[in-house]
């Protein structure tokens, strides 16, 4: 759910800006004793800023000395963003960051954080409903649920982040700026039209551009007046007695899935024939049954909203381009993607090239075409994952400002391991099998599967094909069986992932995976014990092997840095 850097469109908080950054650490202390004696200290001429005056900075990317305001200056304070401009201030750098909204974005606004708080509600109401299995019982409506009561403490815990946000700039000396950034004429120039009314230029050494994306409507007859965002599903005081969710993405699905489990009649309507439909096969057909059995409804080949109308009493009326029609609705939601927010930063004004939807196009470093101008995150439509654009932005910085060792760092945009917050969870890394079978050729990939029951409905009193299931999928090319795919369905899949992604992104194989002794009783263990165990070739991806019994790694002499 809009996960990394974007324009929250809510209500500005308001707070002071700071200028000048603190020094934390040896390197950062060094930083300003030689910049002291090179050009006398970057406190005062920091200080000076905030009178109108300019500092003379260092690059420490390009070497060289020009008359800048900053030597780093930020335009988003997402996710990405703020990690950025952080991490180039623990190198000495004079940052600024630029936002209109409030801070943190939209996965701590509009996404991932208050999309885990309902979909954590959603789960207790799952637990409640199954209660009665485990021989917990109850009266007929003796438990309710409150929607007003969550949303109030779930957006006090947002309040809160955006605090942390802010004072977490403040430590690092970070200054902020609130208004609307765009790019000058001028090279390195950023115009600032601030709340307050004010224009501003400010001179930067080096432009970040993380502005993130927003959630886009449909084109169509009374869609935009009728409907609301996954933005506006955050906003709504009432839980809605009907609700249709359009769309066939994680958002879609993830917030389906949370408005049917927390009670609401929930209908979905997808374009084709199912929704994620660019996830493994396994994983949608396995979530299409479950989203089923929940008691979702399924609107099928519909090729989209044709229109929504309105009555008096406030219900919508929903028609689809198949012919179909759904009546008396309280809310439509619409999920059918998300655009990169450019409208307003001029890109054209400095050359910055875009793809033909409008991304920023960057490359492995977060380079634009322009010298001086970097982009990351949902801006730029590579991987659309907040953890993606803190890395990208954090090691932007340390190419950017970090010691010689740091040149030429960057981020990997492989294997990067990815949850859907669906009921159930979904966990996926690397190729799906028609992917690994496109790339390599059928007769180089093995696939490893299971389904089953997980021991949580063990003891429920129902036929088997009634209990929910967990699917897991291990995708392997090559002779030696390396994993290249990784994908599970089903309860617990959220938490699981994580530790199999490093072995991923380790080069792991097959007899890897079969090496590790499995932890019993979970659902984990299964992806140590796919069907047949131990009898693929002998062969590891790892530095140093860990089958047949091999002794453990042991850590090198030396000190550690």
């Amino acid at each position: 759910l809009g996960r990394t850097t974007v324009f929250a469109r809510t209500t500005n908080v308001s707070v002071g800006a700071f200028a000048g950054y603190v020094t934390r650490g040896p390197r950062a202390r060094a930083a300003v004793k030689t910049d002291a004696m090179l050009q006398g200290s970057r406190i005062r001429p920091s200080l000076a800023f905030l009178r109108g005056g300019k500092s003379q900075l260092m690059s420490t990317a390009n070497g060289g000395s020009e008359d800048f305001d900053f030597d780093y200056l930020v335009i988003g304070a997402g996710s990405g963003g703020i990690a950025s401009a952080r991490r180039a201030a623990t190198y000495g750098a004079k940052v600024g960051v630029v936002e209109k909204a409030r801070l943190g974005g939209t996965c701590v606004n509009v996404g991932c954080v208050p999309k885990k708080v309902m979909w954590n509600a959603a789960s207790i109401a799952e637990i409640l409903h199954d209660m009665h299995h485990y021989g917990f019982q109850s009266p007929e409506d003796a438990i309710a649920f409150d929607w007003s009561f969550i949303k109030k403490n779930r957006d006090k815990y947002v309040e809160r982040l955006n605090g942390i946000y802010d004072r977490n700039l403040l430590n690092s000396g970070v200054t902020k700026f609130i208004g609307t950034a765009s790019l000058g004429n001028d090279p390195n120039s950023v115009v600032i039209d601030e709340d307050e009314g004010d224009k501003k230029t400010i001179k930067a050494k080096h432009i970040l551009i993380a502005t993130g994306g927003y959630p886009v409507f449909p084109e169509g007859e009374g869609i935009k007046e009728n409907s609301i965002s996954s933005d506006g599903f955050f906003e709504l005081e009432e839980q809605p007695r009907k609700a249709v969710v359009v769309g066939a993405g994680y958002i879609a699905v993830e917030l389906a899935g949370v408005l049917q489990a927390l009670g609401t009649d929930t209908k979905l309507v997808v374009r084709k024939d199912s929704a994620l439909r660019n996830f493994d096969e396994m994983i949608k057909t396995t979530l299409d049954e479950e989203m089923q059995r929940q008691g979702i409804e399924i609107f099928r080949n519909t090729d989209g909203l044709k229109s929504i109308s309105r009555s008096p009493n406030g219900l919508k009326t929903v028609y689809l381009n198949n012919g179909e029609v759904i009546e008396d609705v309280d809310v439509v939601l619409v999920a059918p993607g998300r655009a990169p927010l450019v409208e307003p930063l001029n890109l054209p004004a400095q050359g910055v090239k875009q793809d033909e939807k409008g991304y920023i196009i960057a490359d492995e470093y977060s380079q634009t075409n322009v010298e001086g101008v970097y982009a990351l995150g949902d801006v730029c439509g590579k991987v659309e994952l907040t953890p993606m654009a803190i890395a990208a932005g954090r090691r932007l910085a340390d190419r950017l400002f970090g010691p010689p060792e740091w040149k030429d760092a960057k981020v990997s945009y492989d294997l990067v391991p990815t949850v859907v917050f669906s009921h159930p969870t979904i966990g996926t890394v690397g190729l799906s099998e028609e992917e690994a079978i496109s790339k390599y050729g059928e007769d180089n990939v093995k696939v490893y599967k299971s389904k089953f029951a997980n021991l949580y409905y063990g003891v429920w009193q129902v036929e088997p094909e009634e209990k929910p299931k967990t699917a897991m999928k291990m995708v392997c090319a090559g002779e030696e069986e390396l994993v290249v795919g990784l994908h599970v369905i089903g309860m617990g899949a959220d938490e699981m992932l994580q530790g199999f992604g490093i072995a991923l992104k380790m080069g792991a194989t097959k007899a890897d995976f079969d090496s590790c002794v499995a932890i019993h009783p979970t659902a984990a263990e299964e992806f140590v014990t796919l069907f047949p165990w131990g009898l693929s070739k002998q062969k590891s991806g790892a530095l140093q092997s860990p089958l047949n019994g091999a002794p453990v790694p042991e850590p090198k002499a030396g000190a550690v840095v």
